[in-house]
């Protein structure tokens, strides 16, 4: 088993270097560092911090989500002179980090889940609109004259219609690359990386265009100017010659505190986020101690900050990358940073002729994806008031700096809810009243449930076993936020691998700021403003009818008590937040229910959920079960290490890729039939302990022929092995 996992983190290690090598090069010249500065971070990212925080899947590194604050921080310590203005930050860095340490060791590990949702998600959206503002004139190889987010913004067109053609050929087509990479089917291309597709497309390009020549050329009547050092990557002689030392000079000036203020608070949340959200995707549930590793992530910081490097947090998109290629232990990023390490050391040759173009695609898609109008749309769906602290918090970020658009988020938040009957010194104290019950402890609200006083709750909580069933009674309370409501579902995790039970009641009397189930909730008592909640919805009413048609029950909501046996085994269970819209069958011989799920996003920072439809086949006649899950051949971004099982042989033989651990029970199990049935649909399967859930790449399905198609597929399934097991038992 050690030298399995040695293996697997050396591997996992090699793929997350091929990522982060181009990532860290392009995050250090965004935030107006040396090049350089970002592969000094991630090296003692792996190198030194994978002894301290003992995360166990965490990737360090620079992120794209702290470029807003490092270049802002080179611009305004430095004026006209970049170089000081980077000594200078590199101090900032340095005691930010100081104050990382101390934080983590007064126990904020926490901060996390007291800033509301929906200002972190503005604060993330004005850090991808910065970045696209700065990096999308990269793209073009064009330098921009404005300096504001807004200016930049505002000169795209100019920079359009002023590109130089060679650099934009680059640009353009590395960041397409990102767009197709998961749309293609070739199955050896899309297990590579993408940042690495962009440099094999990239610096082939470059030489084509001999960007590594200073000259000039004419396309139509126009002249273009070609400068190695403005659009290739520029290293020092070696590793050890870009060590720069900070400058302290400035320290105790506004704008020094103000910065390291900003690092280390906004630093510090992103980690903390990323953490928790790593901690949700390993495979083995095992929990990061936050205090600790933001006790690592400072001394990672003071030191990189002593060097000349970028600040650090756990990287999600490199962590995620990580647990996907297979890492087992923290032994992974140790890796990472070596191979980054040795690479700079013995081939910097081959750096220096990466264009900045393609770093700058991916940071544009970085920023595309932070800003994406997704994200307006799930927080519109949240709730008017969200969105409001959402944009709130962006454009005042966009005009200002971070620290003030976090700070007008907050403000509003608190109007907002001073405006609806919200007293101010009731936000600060949390009532609640604990006592026994035959169903199960319960803890009853009232006053206020607000991010302000979500803490003392989680205190309260924590204190409590997770193995048995609690019942938070918020009958009585007058509002609870969407913040609040959140971090319960996240507390719910806990439970439920525990064997215990969370469950939230009494909303009945209260007004809904939007159908979204965890949106912010006022009591009133003017009952038409009250709640229906026995009312279904359009969608439940739709599958009910389709239920009853074919002569199936249905039931619009069932206990999570009812669920959490079936589910069990399953990895979903553990992301879980709620089911609905029950379809339920019995066969001769097996059962099945079909139903809508609501889970966290592996791929998030464990706050935002999606919806699934899902299909569960079972009390299935006992016999020749393998556990396996089947992956579709060409989506290897979606393969995720959630069971410890390898790739059987039978794939060789069958159009999906199909894992397990018993080679012959693989084997005998999948018949020509369960082939064929598995290849014809869309759907992926996950049996565990004679259980087989199924679903469609974790997609809602529509109701009608969608749902028709999913009930054929599980009766056709069903009646195959039910089928498959007779025939073994007449041997």
């Amino acid at each position: 088993m050690i030298n399995k996992n040695i293996k697997s983190n050396f591997i996992s290690g090699f793929l997350v270097f091929l990522i982060a090598l181009p990532l860290c090069l392009g995050i250090a010249k965004a935030s107006g560092f040396p090049p350089i500065a970002g592969i000094y971070t991630a090296v003692i990212g792996g190198l030194v911090v994978t002894f301290l925080s003992k995360a166990p899947l965490a990737i360090k590194g620079p992120a794209a989500g702290l470029i807003a604050i490092a270049i802002g921080a080179v611009e305004e310590l430095g004026g006209d002179d970049p170089i000081l203005g980077y000594k200078l930050t590199l101090a900032v860095i340095v005691i930010s980090g100081l104050l990382q340490i101390a934080m983590g060791f007064a126990k904020f590990g926490k901060m996390g889940d007291m800033f509301p949702i929906s200002v972190i998600r503005g604060m993330l959206a004005a850090i991808g609109v910065i970045i696209i503002s700065k990096q999308i004139h990269v793209i073009f190889g064009v330098v921009p004259q404005a300096k504001s987010p807004w200016g930049l913004l505002a000169e795209i067109p100019h920079s359009i219609l002023n590109l130089n053609p060679k650099v934009a050929v680059i640009g353009v087509l590395s960041l397409a690359l990102l767009f197709v990479h998961p749309l293609i089917k070739n199955k050896t291309v899309n297990k590579l990386p993408a940042p690495l597709l962009i440099l094999l497309l990239a610096i082939p390009l470059g030489f084509v265009f001999n960007l590594s020549n200073a000259h000039s050329y004419t396309l139509g009547s126009i002249d273009f100017d070609i400068s190695p050092s403005q659009y290739l990557v520029v290293l020092p002689e070696n590793f050890f010659s870009g060590i720069t030392f900070p400058d302290f000079s400035q320290l105790l000036s506004y704008t020094s505190i103000k910065y390291i203020i900003m690092f280390a608070m906004v630093g510090s949340i992103e980690s903390v986020l990323s953490a928790k959200a790593i901690d949700a995707l390993d495979p083995n549930d095992r929990v990061t101690n936050l205090n600790k590793d933001l006790v690592a992530v400072g001394i990672g910081n003071t030191i990189a900050g002593m060097i000349g490097g970028l600040p650090m947090i756990s990287e999600i998109v490199r962590s995620s990358a990580n647990i996907n290629a297979g890492a087992k232990g923290r032994m992974s990023n140790f890796y990472h940073g070596l191979f980054l390490f040795l690479f700079v050391l013995l081939a910097a040759a081959v750096i220096k002729t990466i264009p900045n173009a393609a770093l700058a695609a991916m940071l544009v898609f970085t920023g595309l994806k932070l800003a994406s109008p997704q994200e307006f749309i799930k927080i519109k769906n949240v709730g008017f008031d969200q969105l409001l602290q959402f944009l709130t918090t962006l454009i005042v970020t966009l005009w200002t700096d971070l620290l003030v658009g976090v700070a007008a988020g907050i403000a509003l938040k608190i109007v907002i809810e001073l405006v609806q009957g919200v007293k101010l010194n009731e936000m600060f104290q949390l009532n609640t009243q604990v006592s026994a019950s035959k169903d199960g402890l319960v803890i009853k609200f009232s006053g206020i449930a607000s991010f302000i006083n979500y803490l003392k709750f989680k205190s309260l909580i924590d204190a409590q076993p997770k193995n048995q069933k609690i019942i938070l009674d918020f009958s009585d309370c007058f509002f609870i936020d969407h913040t609040f409501l959140n971090n319960i579902n996240n507390i719910q995790n806990k439970f439920t691998k525990e064997g215990g039970e969370l469950i939230k009641v009494g909303f009945e009397k209260h007004h809904f700021q939007s159908q979204h189930h965890l949106s912010s909730r006022r009591l009133v008592t003017n009952p038409l403003q009250e709640n229906t909640p026995e009312e279904l919805t359009k969608r439940a009413q739709s599958i009910k009818e389709f239920a009853e048609s074919h002569d199936l029950d249905f039931e619009a909501n069932l206990s999570p008590s009812f669920v959490r046996p079936y589910l069990s085994a399953f990895s979903i269970l553990s992301r879980l937040r709620r089911a609905n819209n029950f379809i339920l069958g019995t066969r001769e011989h097996y059962s099945f229910m079909i139903f809508d799920i609501t889970y966290v996003k592996a791929d998030d920072f464990s706050t935002e959920t999606t919806t699934a439809t899902i299909a569960l086949v079972f009390n299935i006649a006992k016999g020749g079960i393998p556990d396996f899950y089947t992956q579709d051949k060409s989506n290897f971004s979606n393969l995720k290490t959630k069971y410890d099982m390898d790739l059987m042989e039978k794939s060789n033989l069958t159009p999906f890729n199909i894992y397990g651990n018993n080679e012959e029970l693989i084997d005998t199990f999948f018949t020509s039939d369960i082939i064929s049935l598995i290849a014809e649909q869309p759907y992926r399967i996950e049996c565990k302990r004679r259980e087989m859930l199924i679903h469609k790449e974790w997609g809602l399905l529509s109701e009608g022929k969608s749902m028709e198609y999913m009930l054929s597929f599980v009766d056709n399934l069903g009646n195959e092995v039910v089928k498959k097991r007779f025939e073994e038992a007449q041997v």
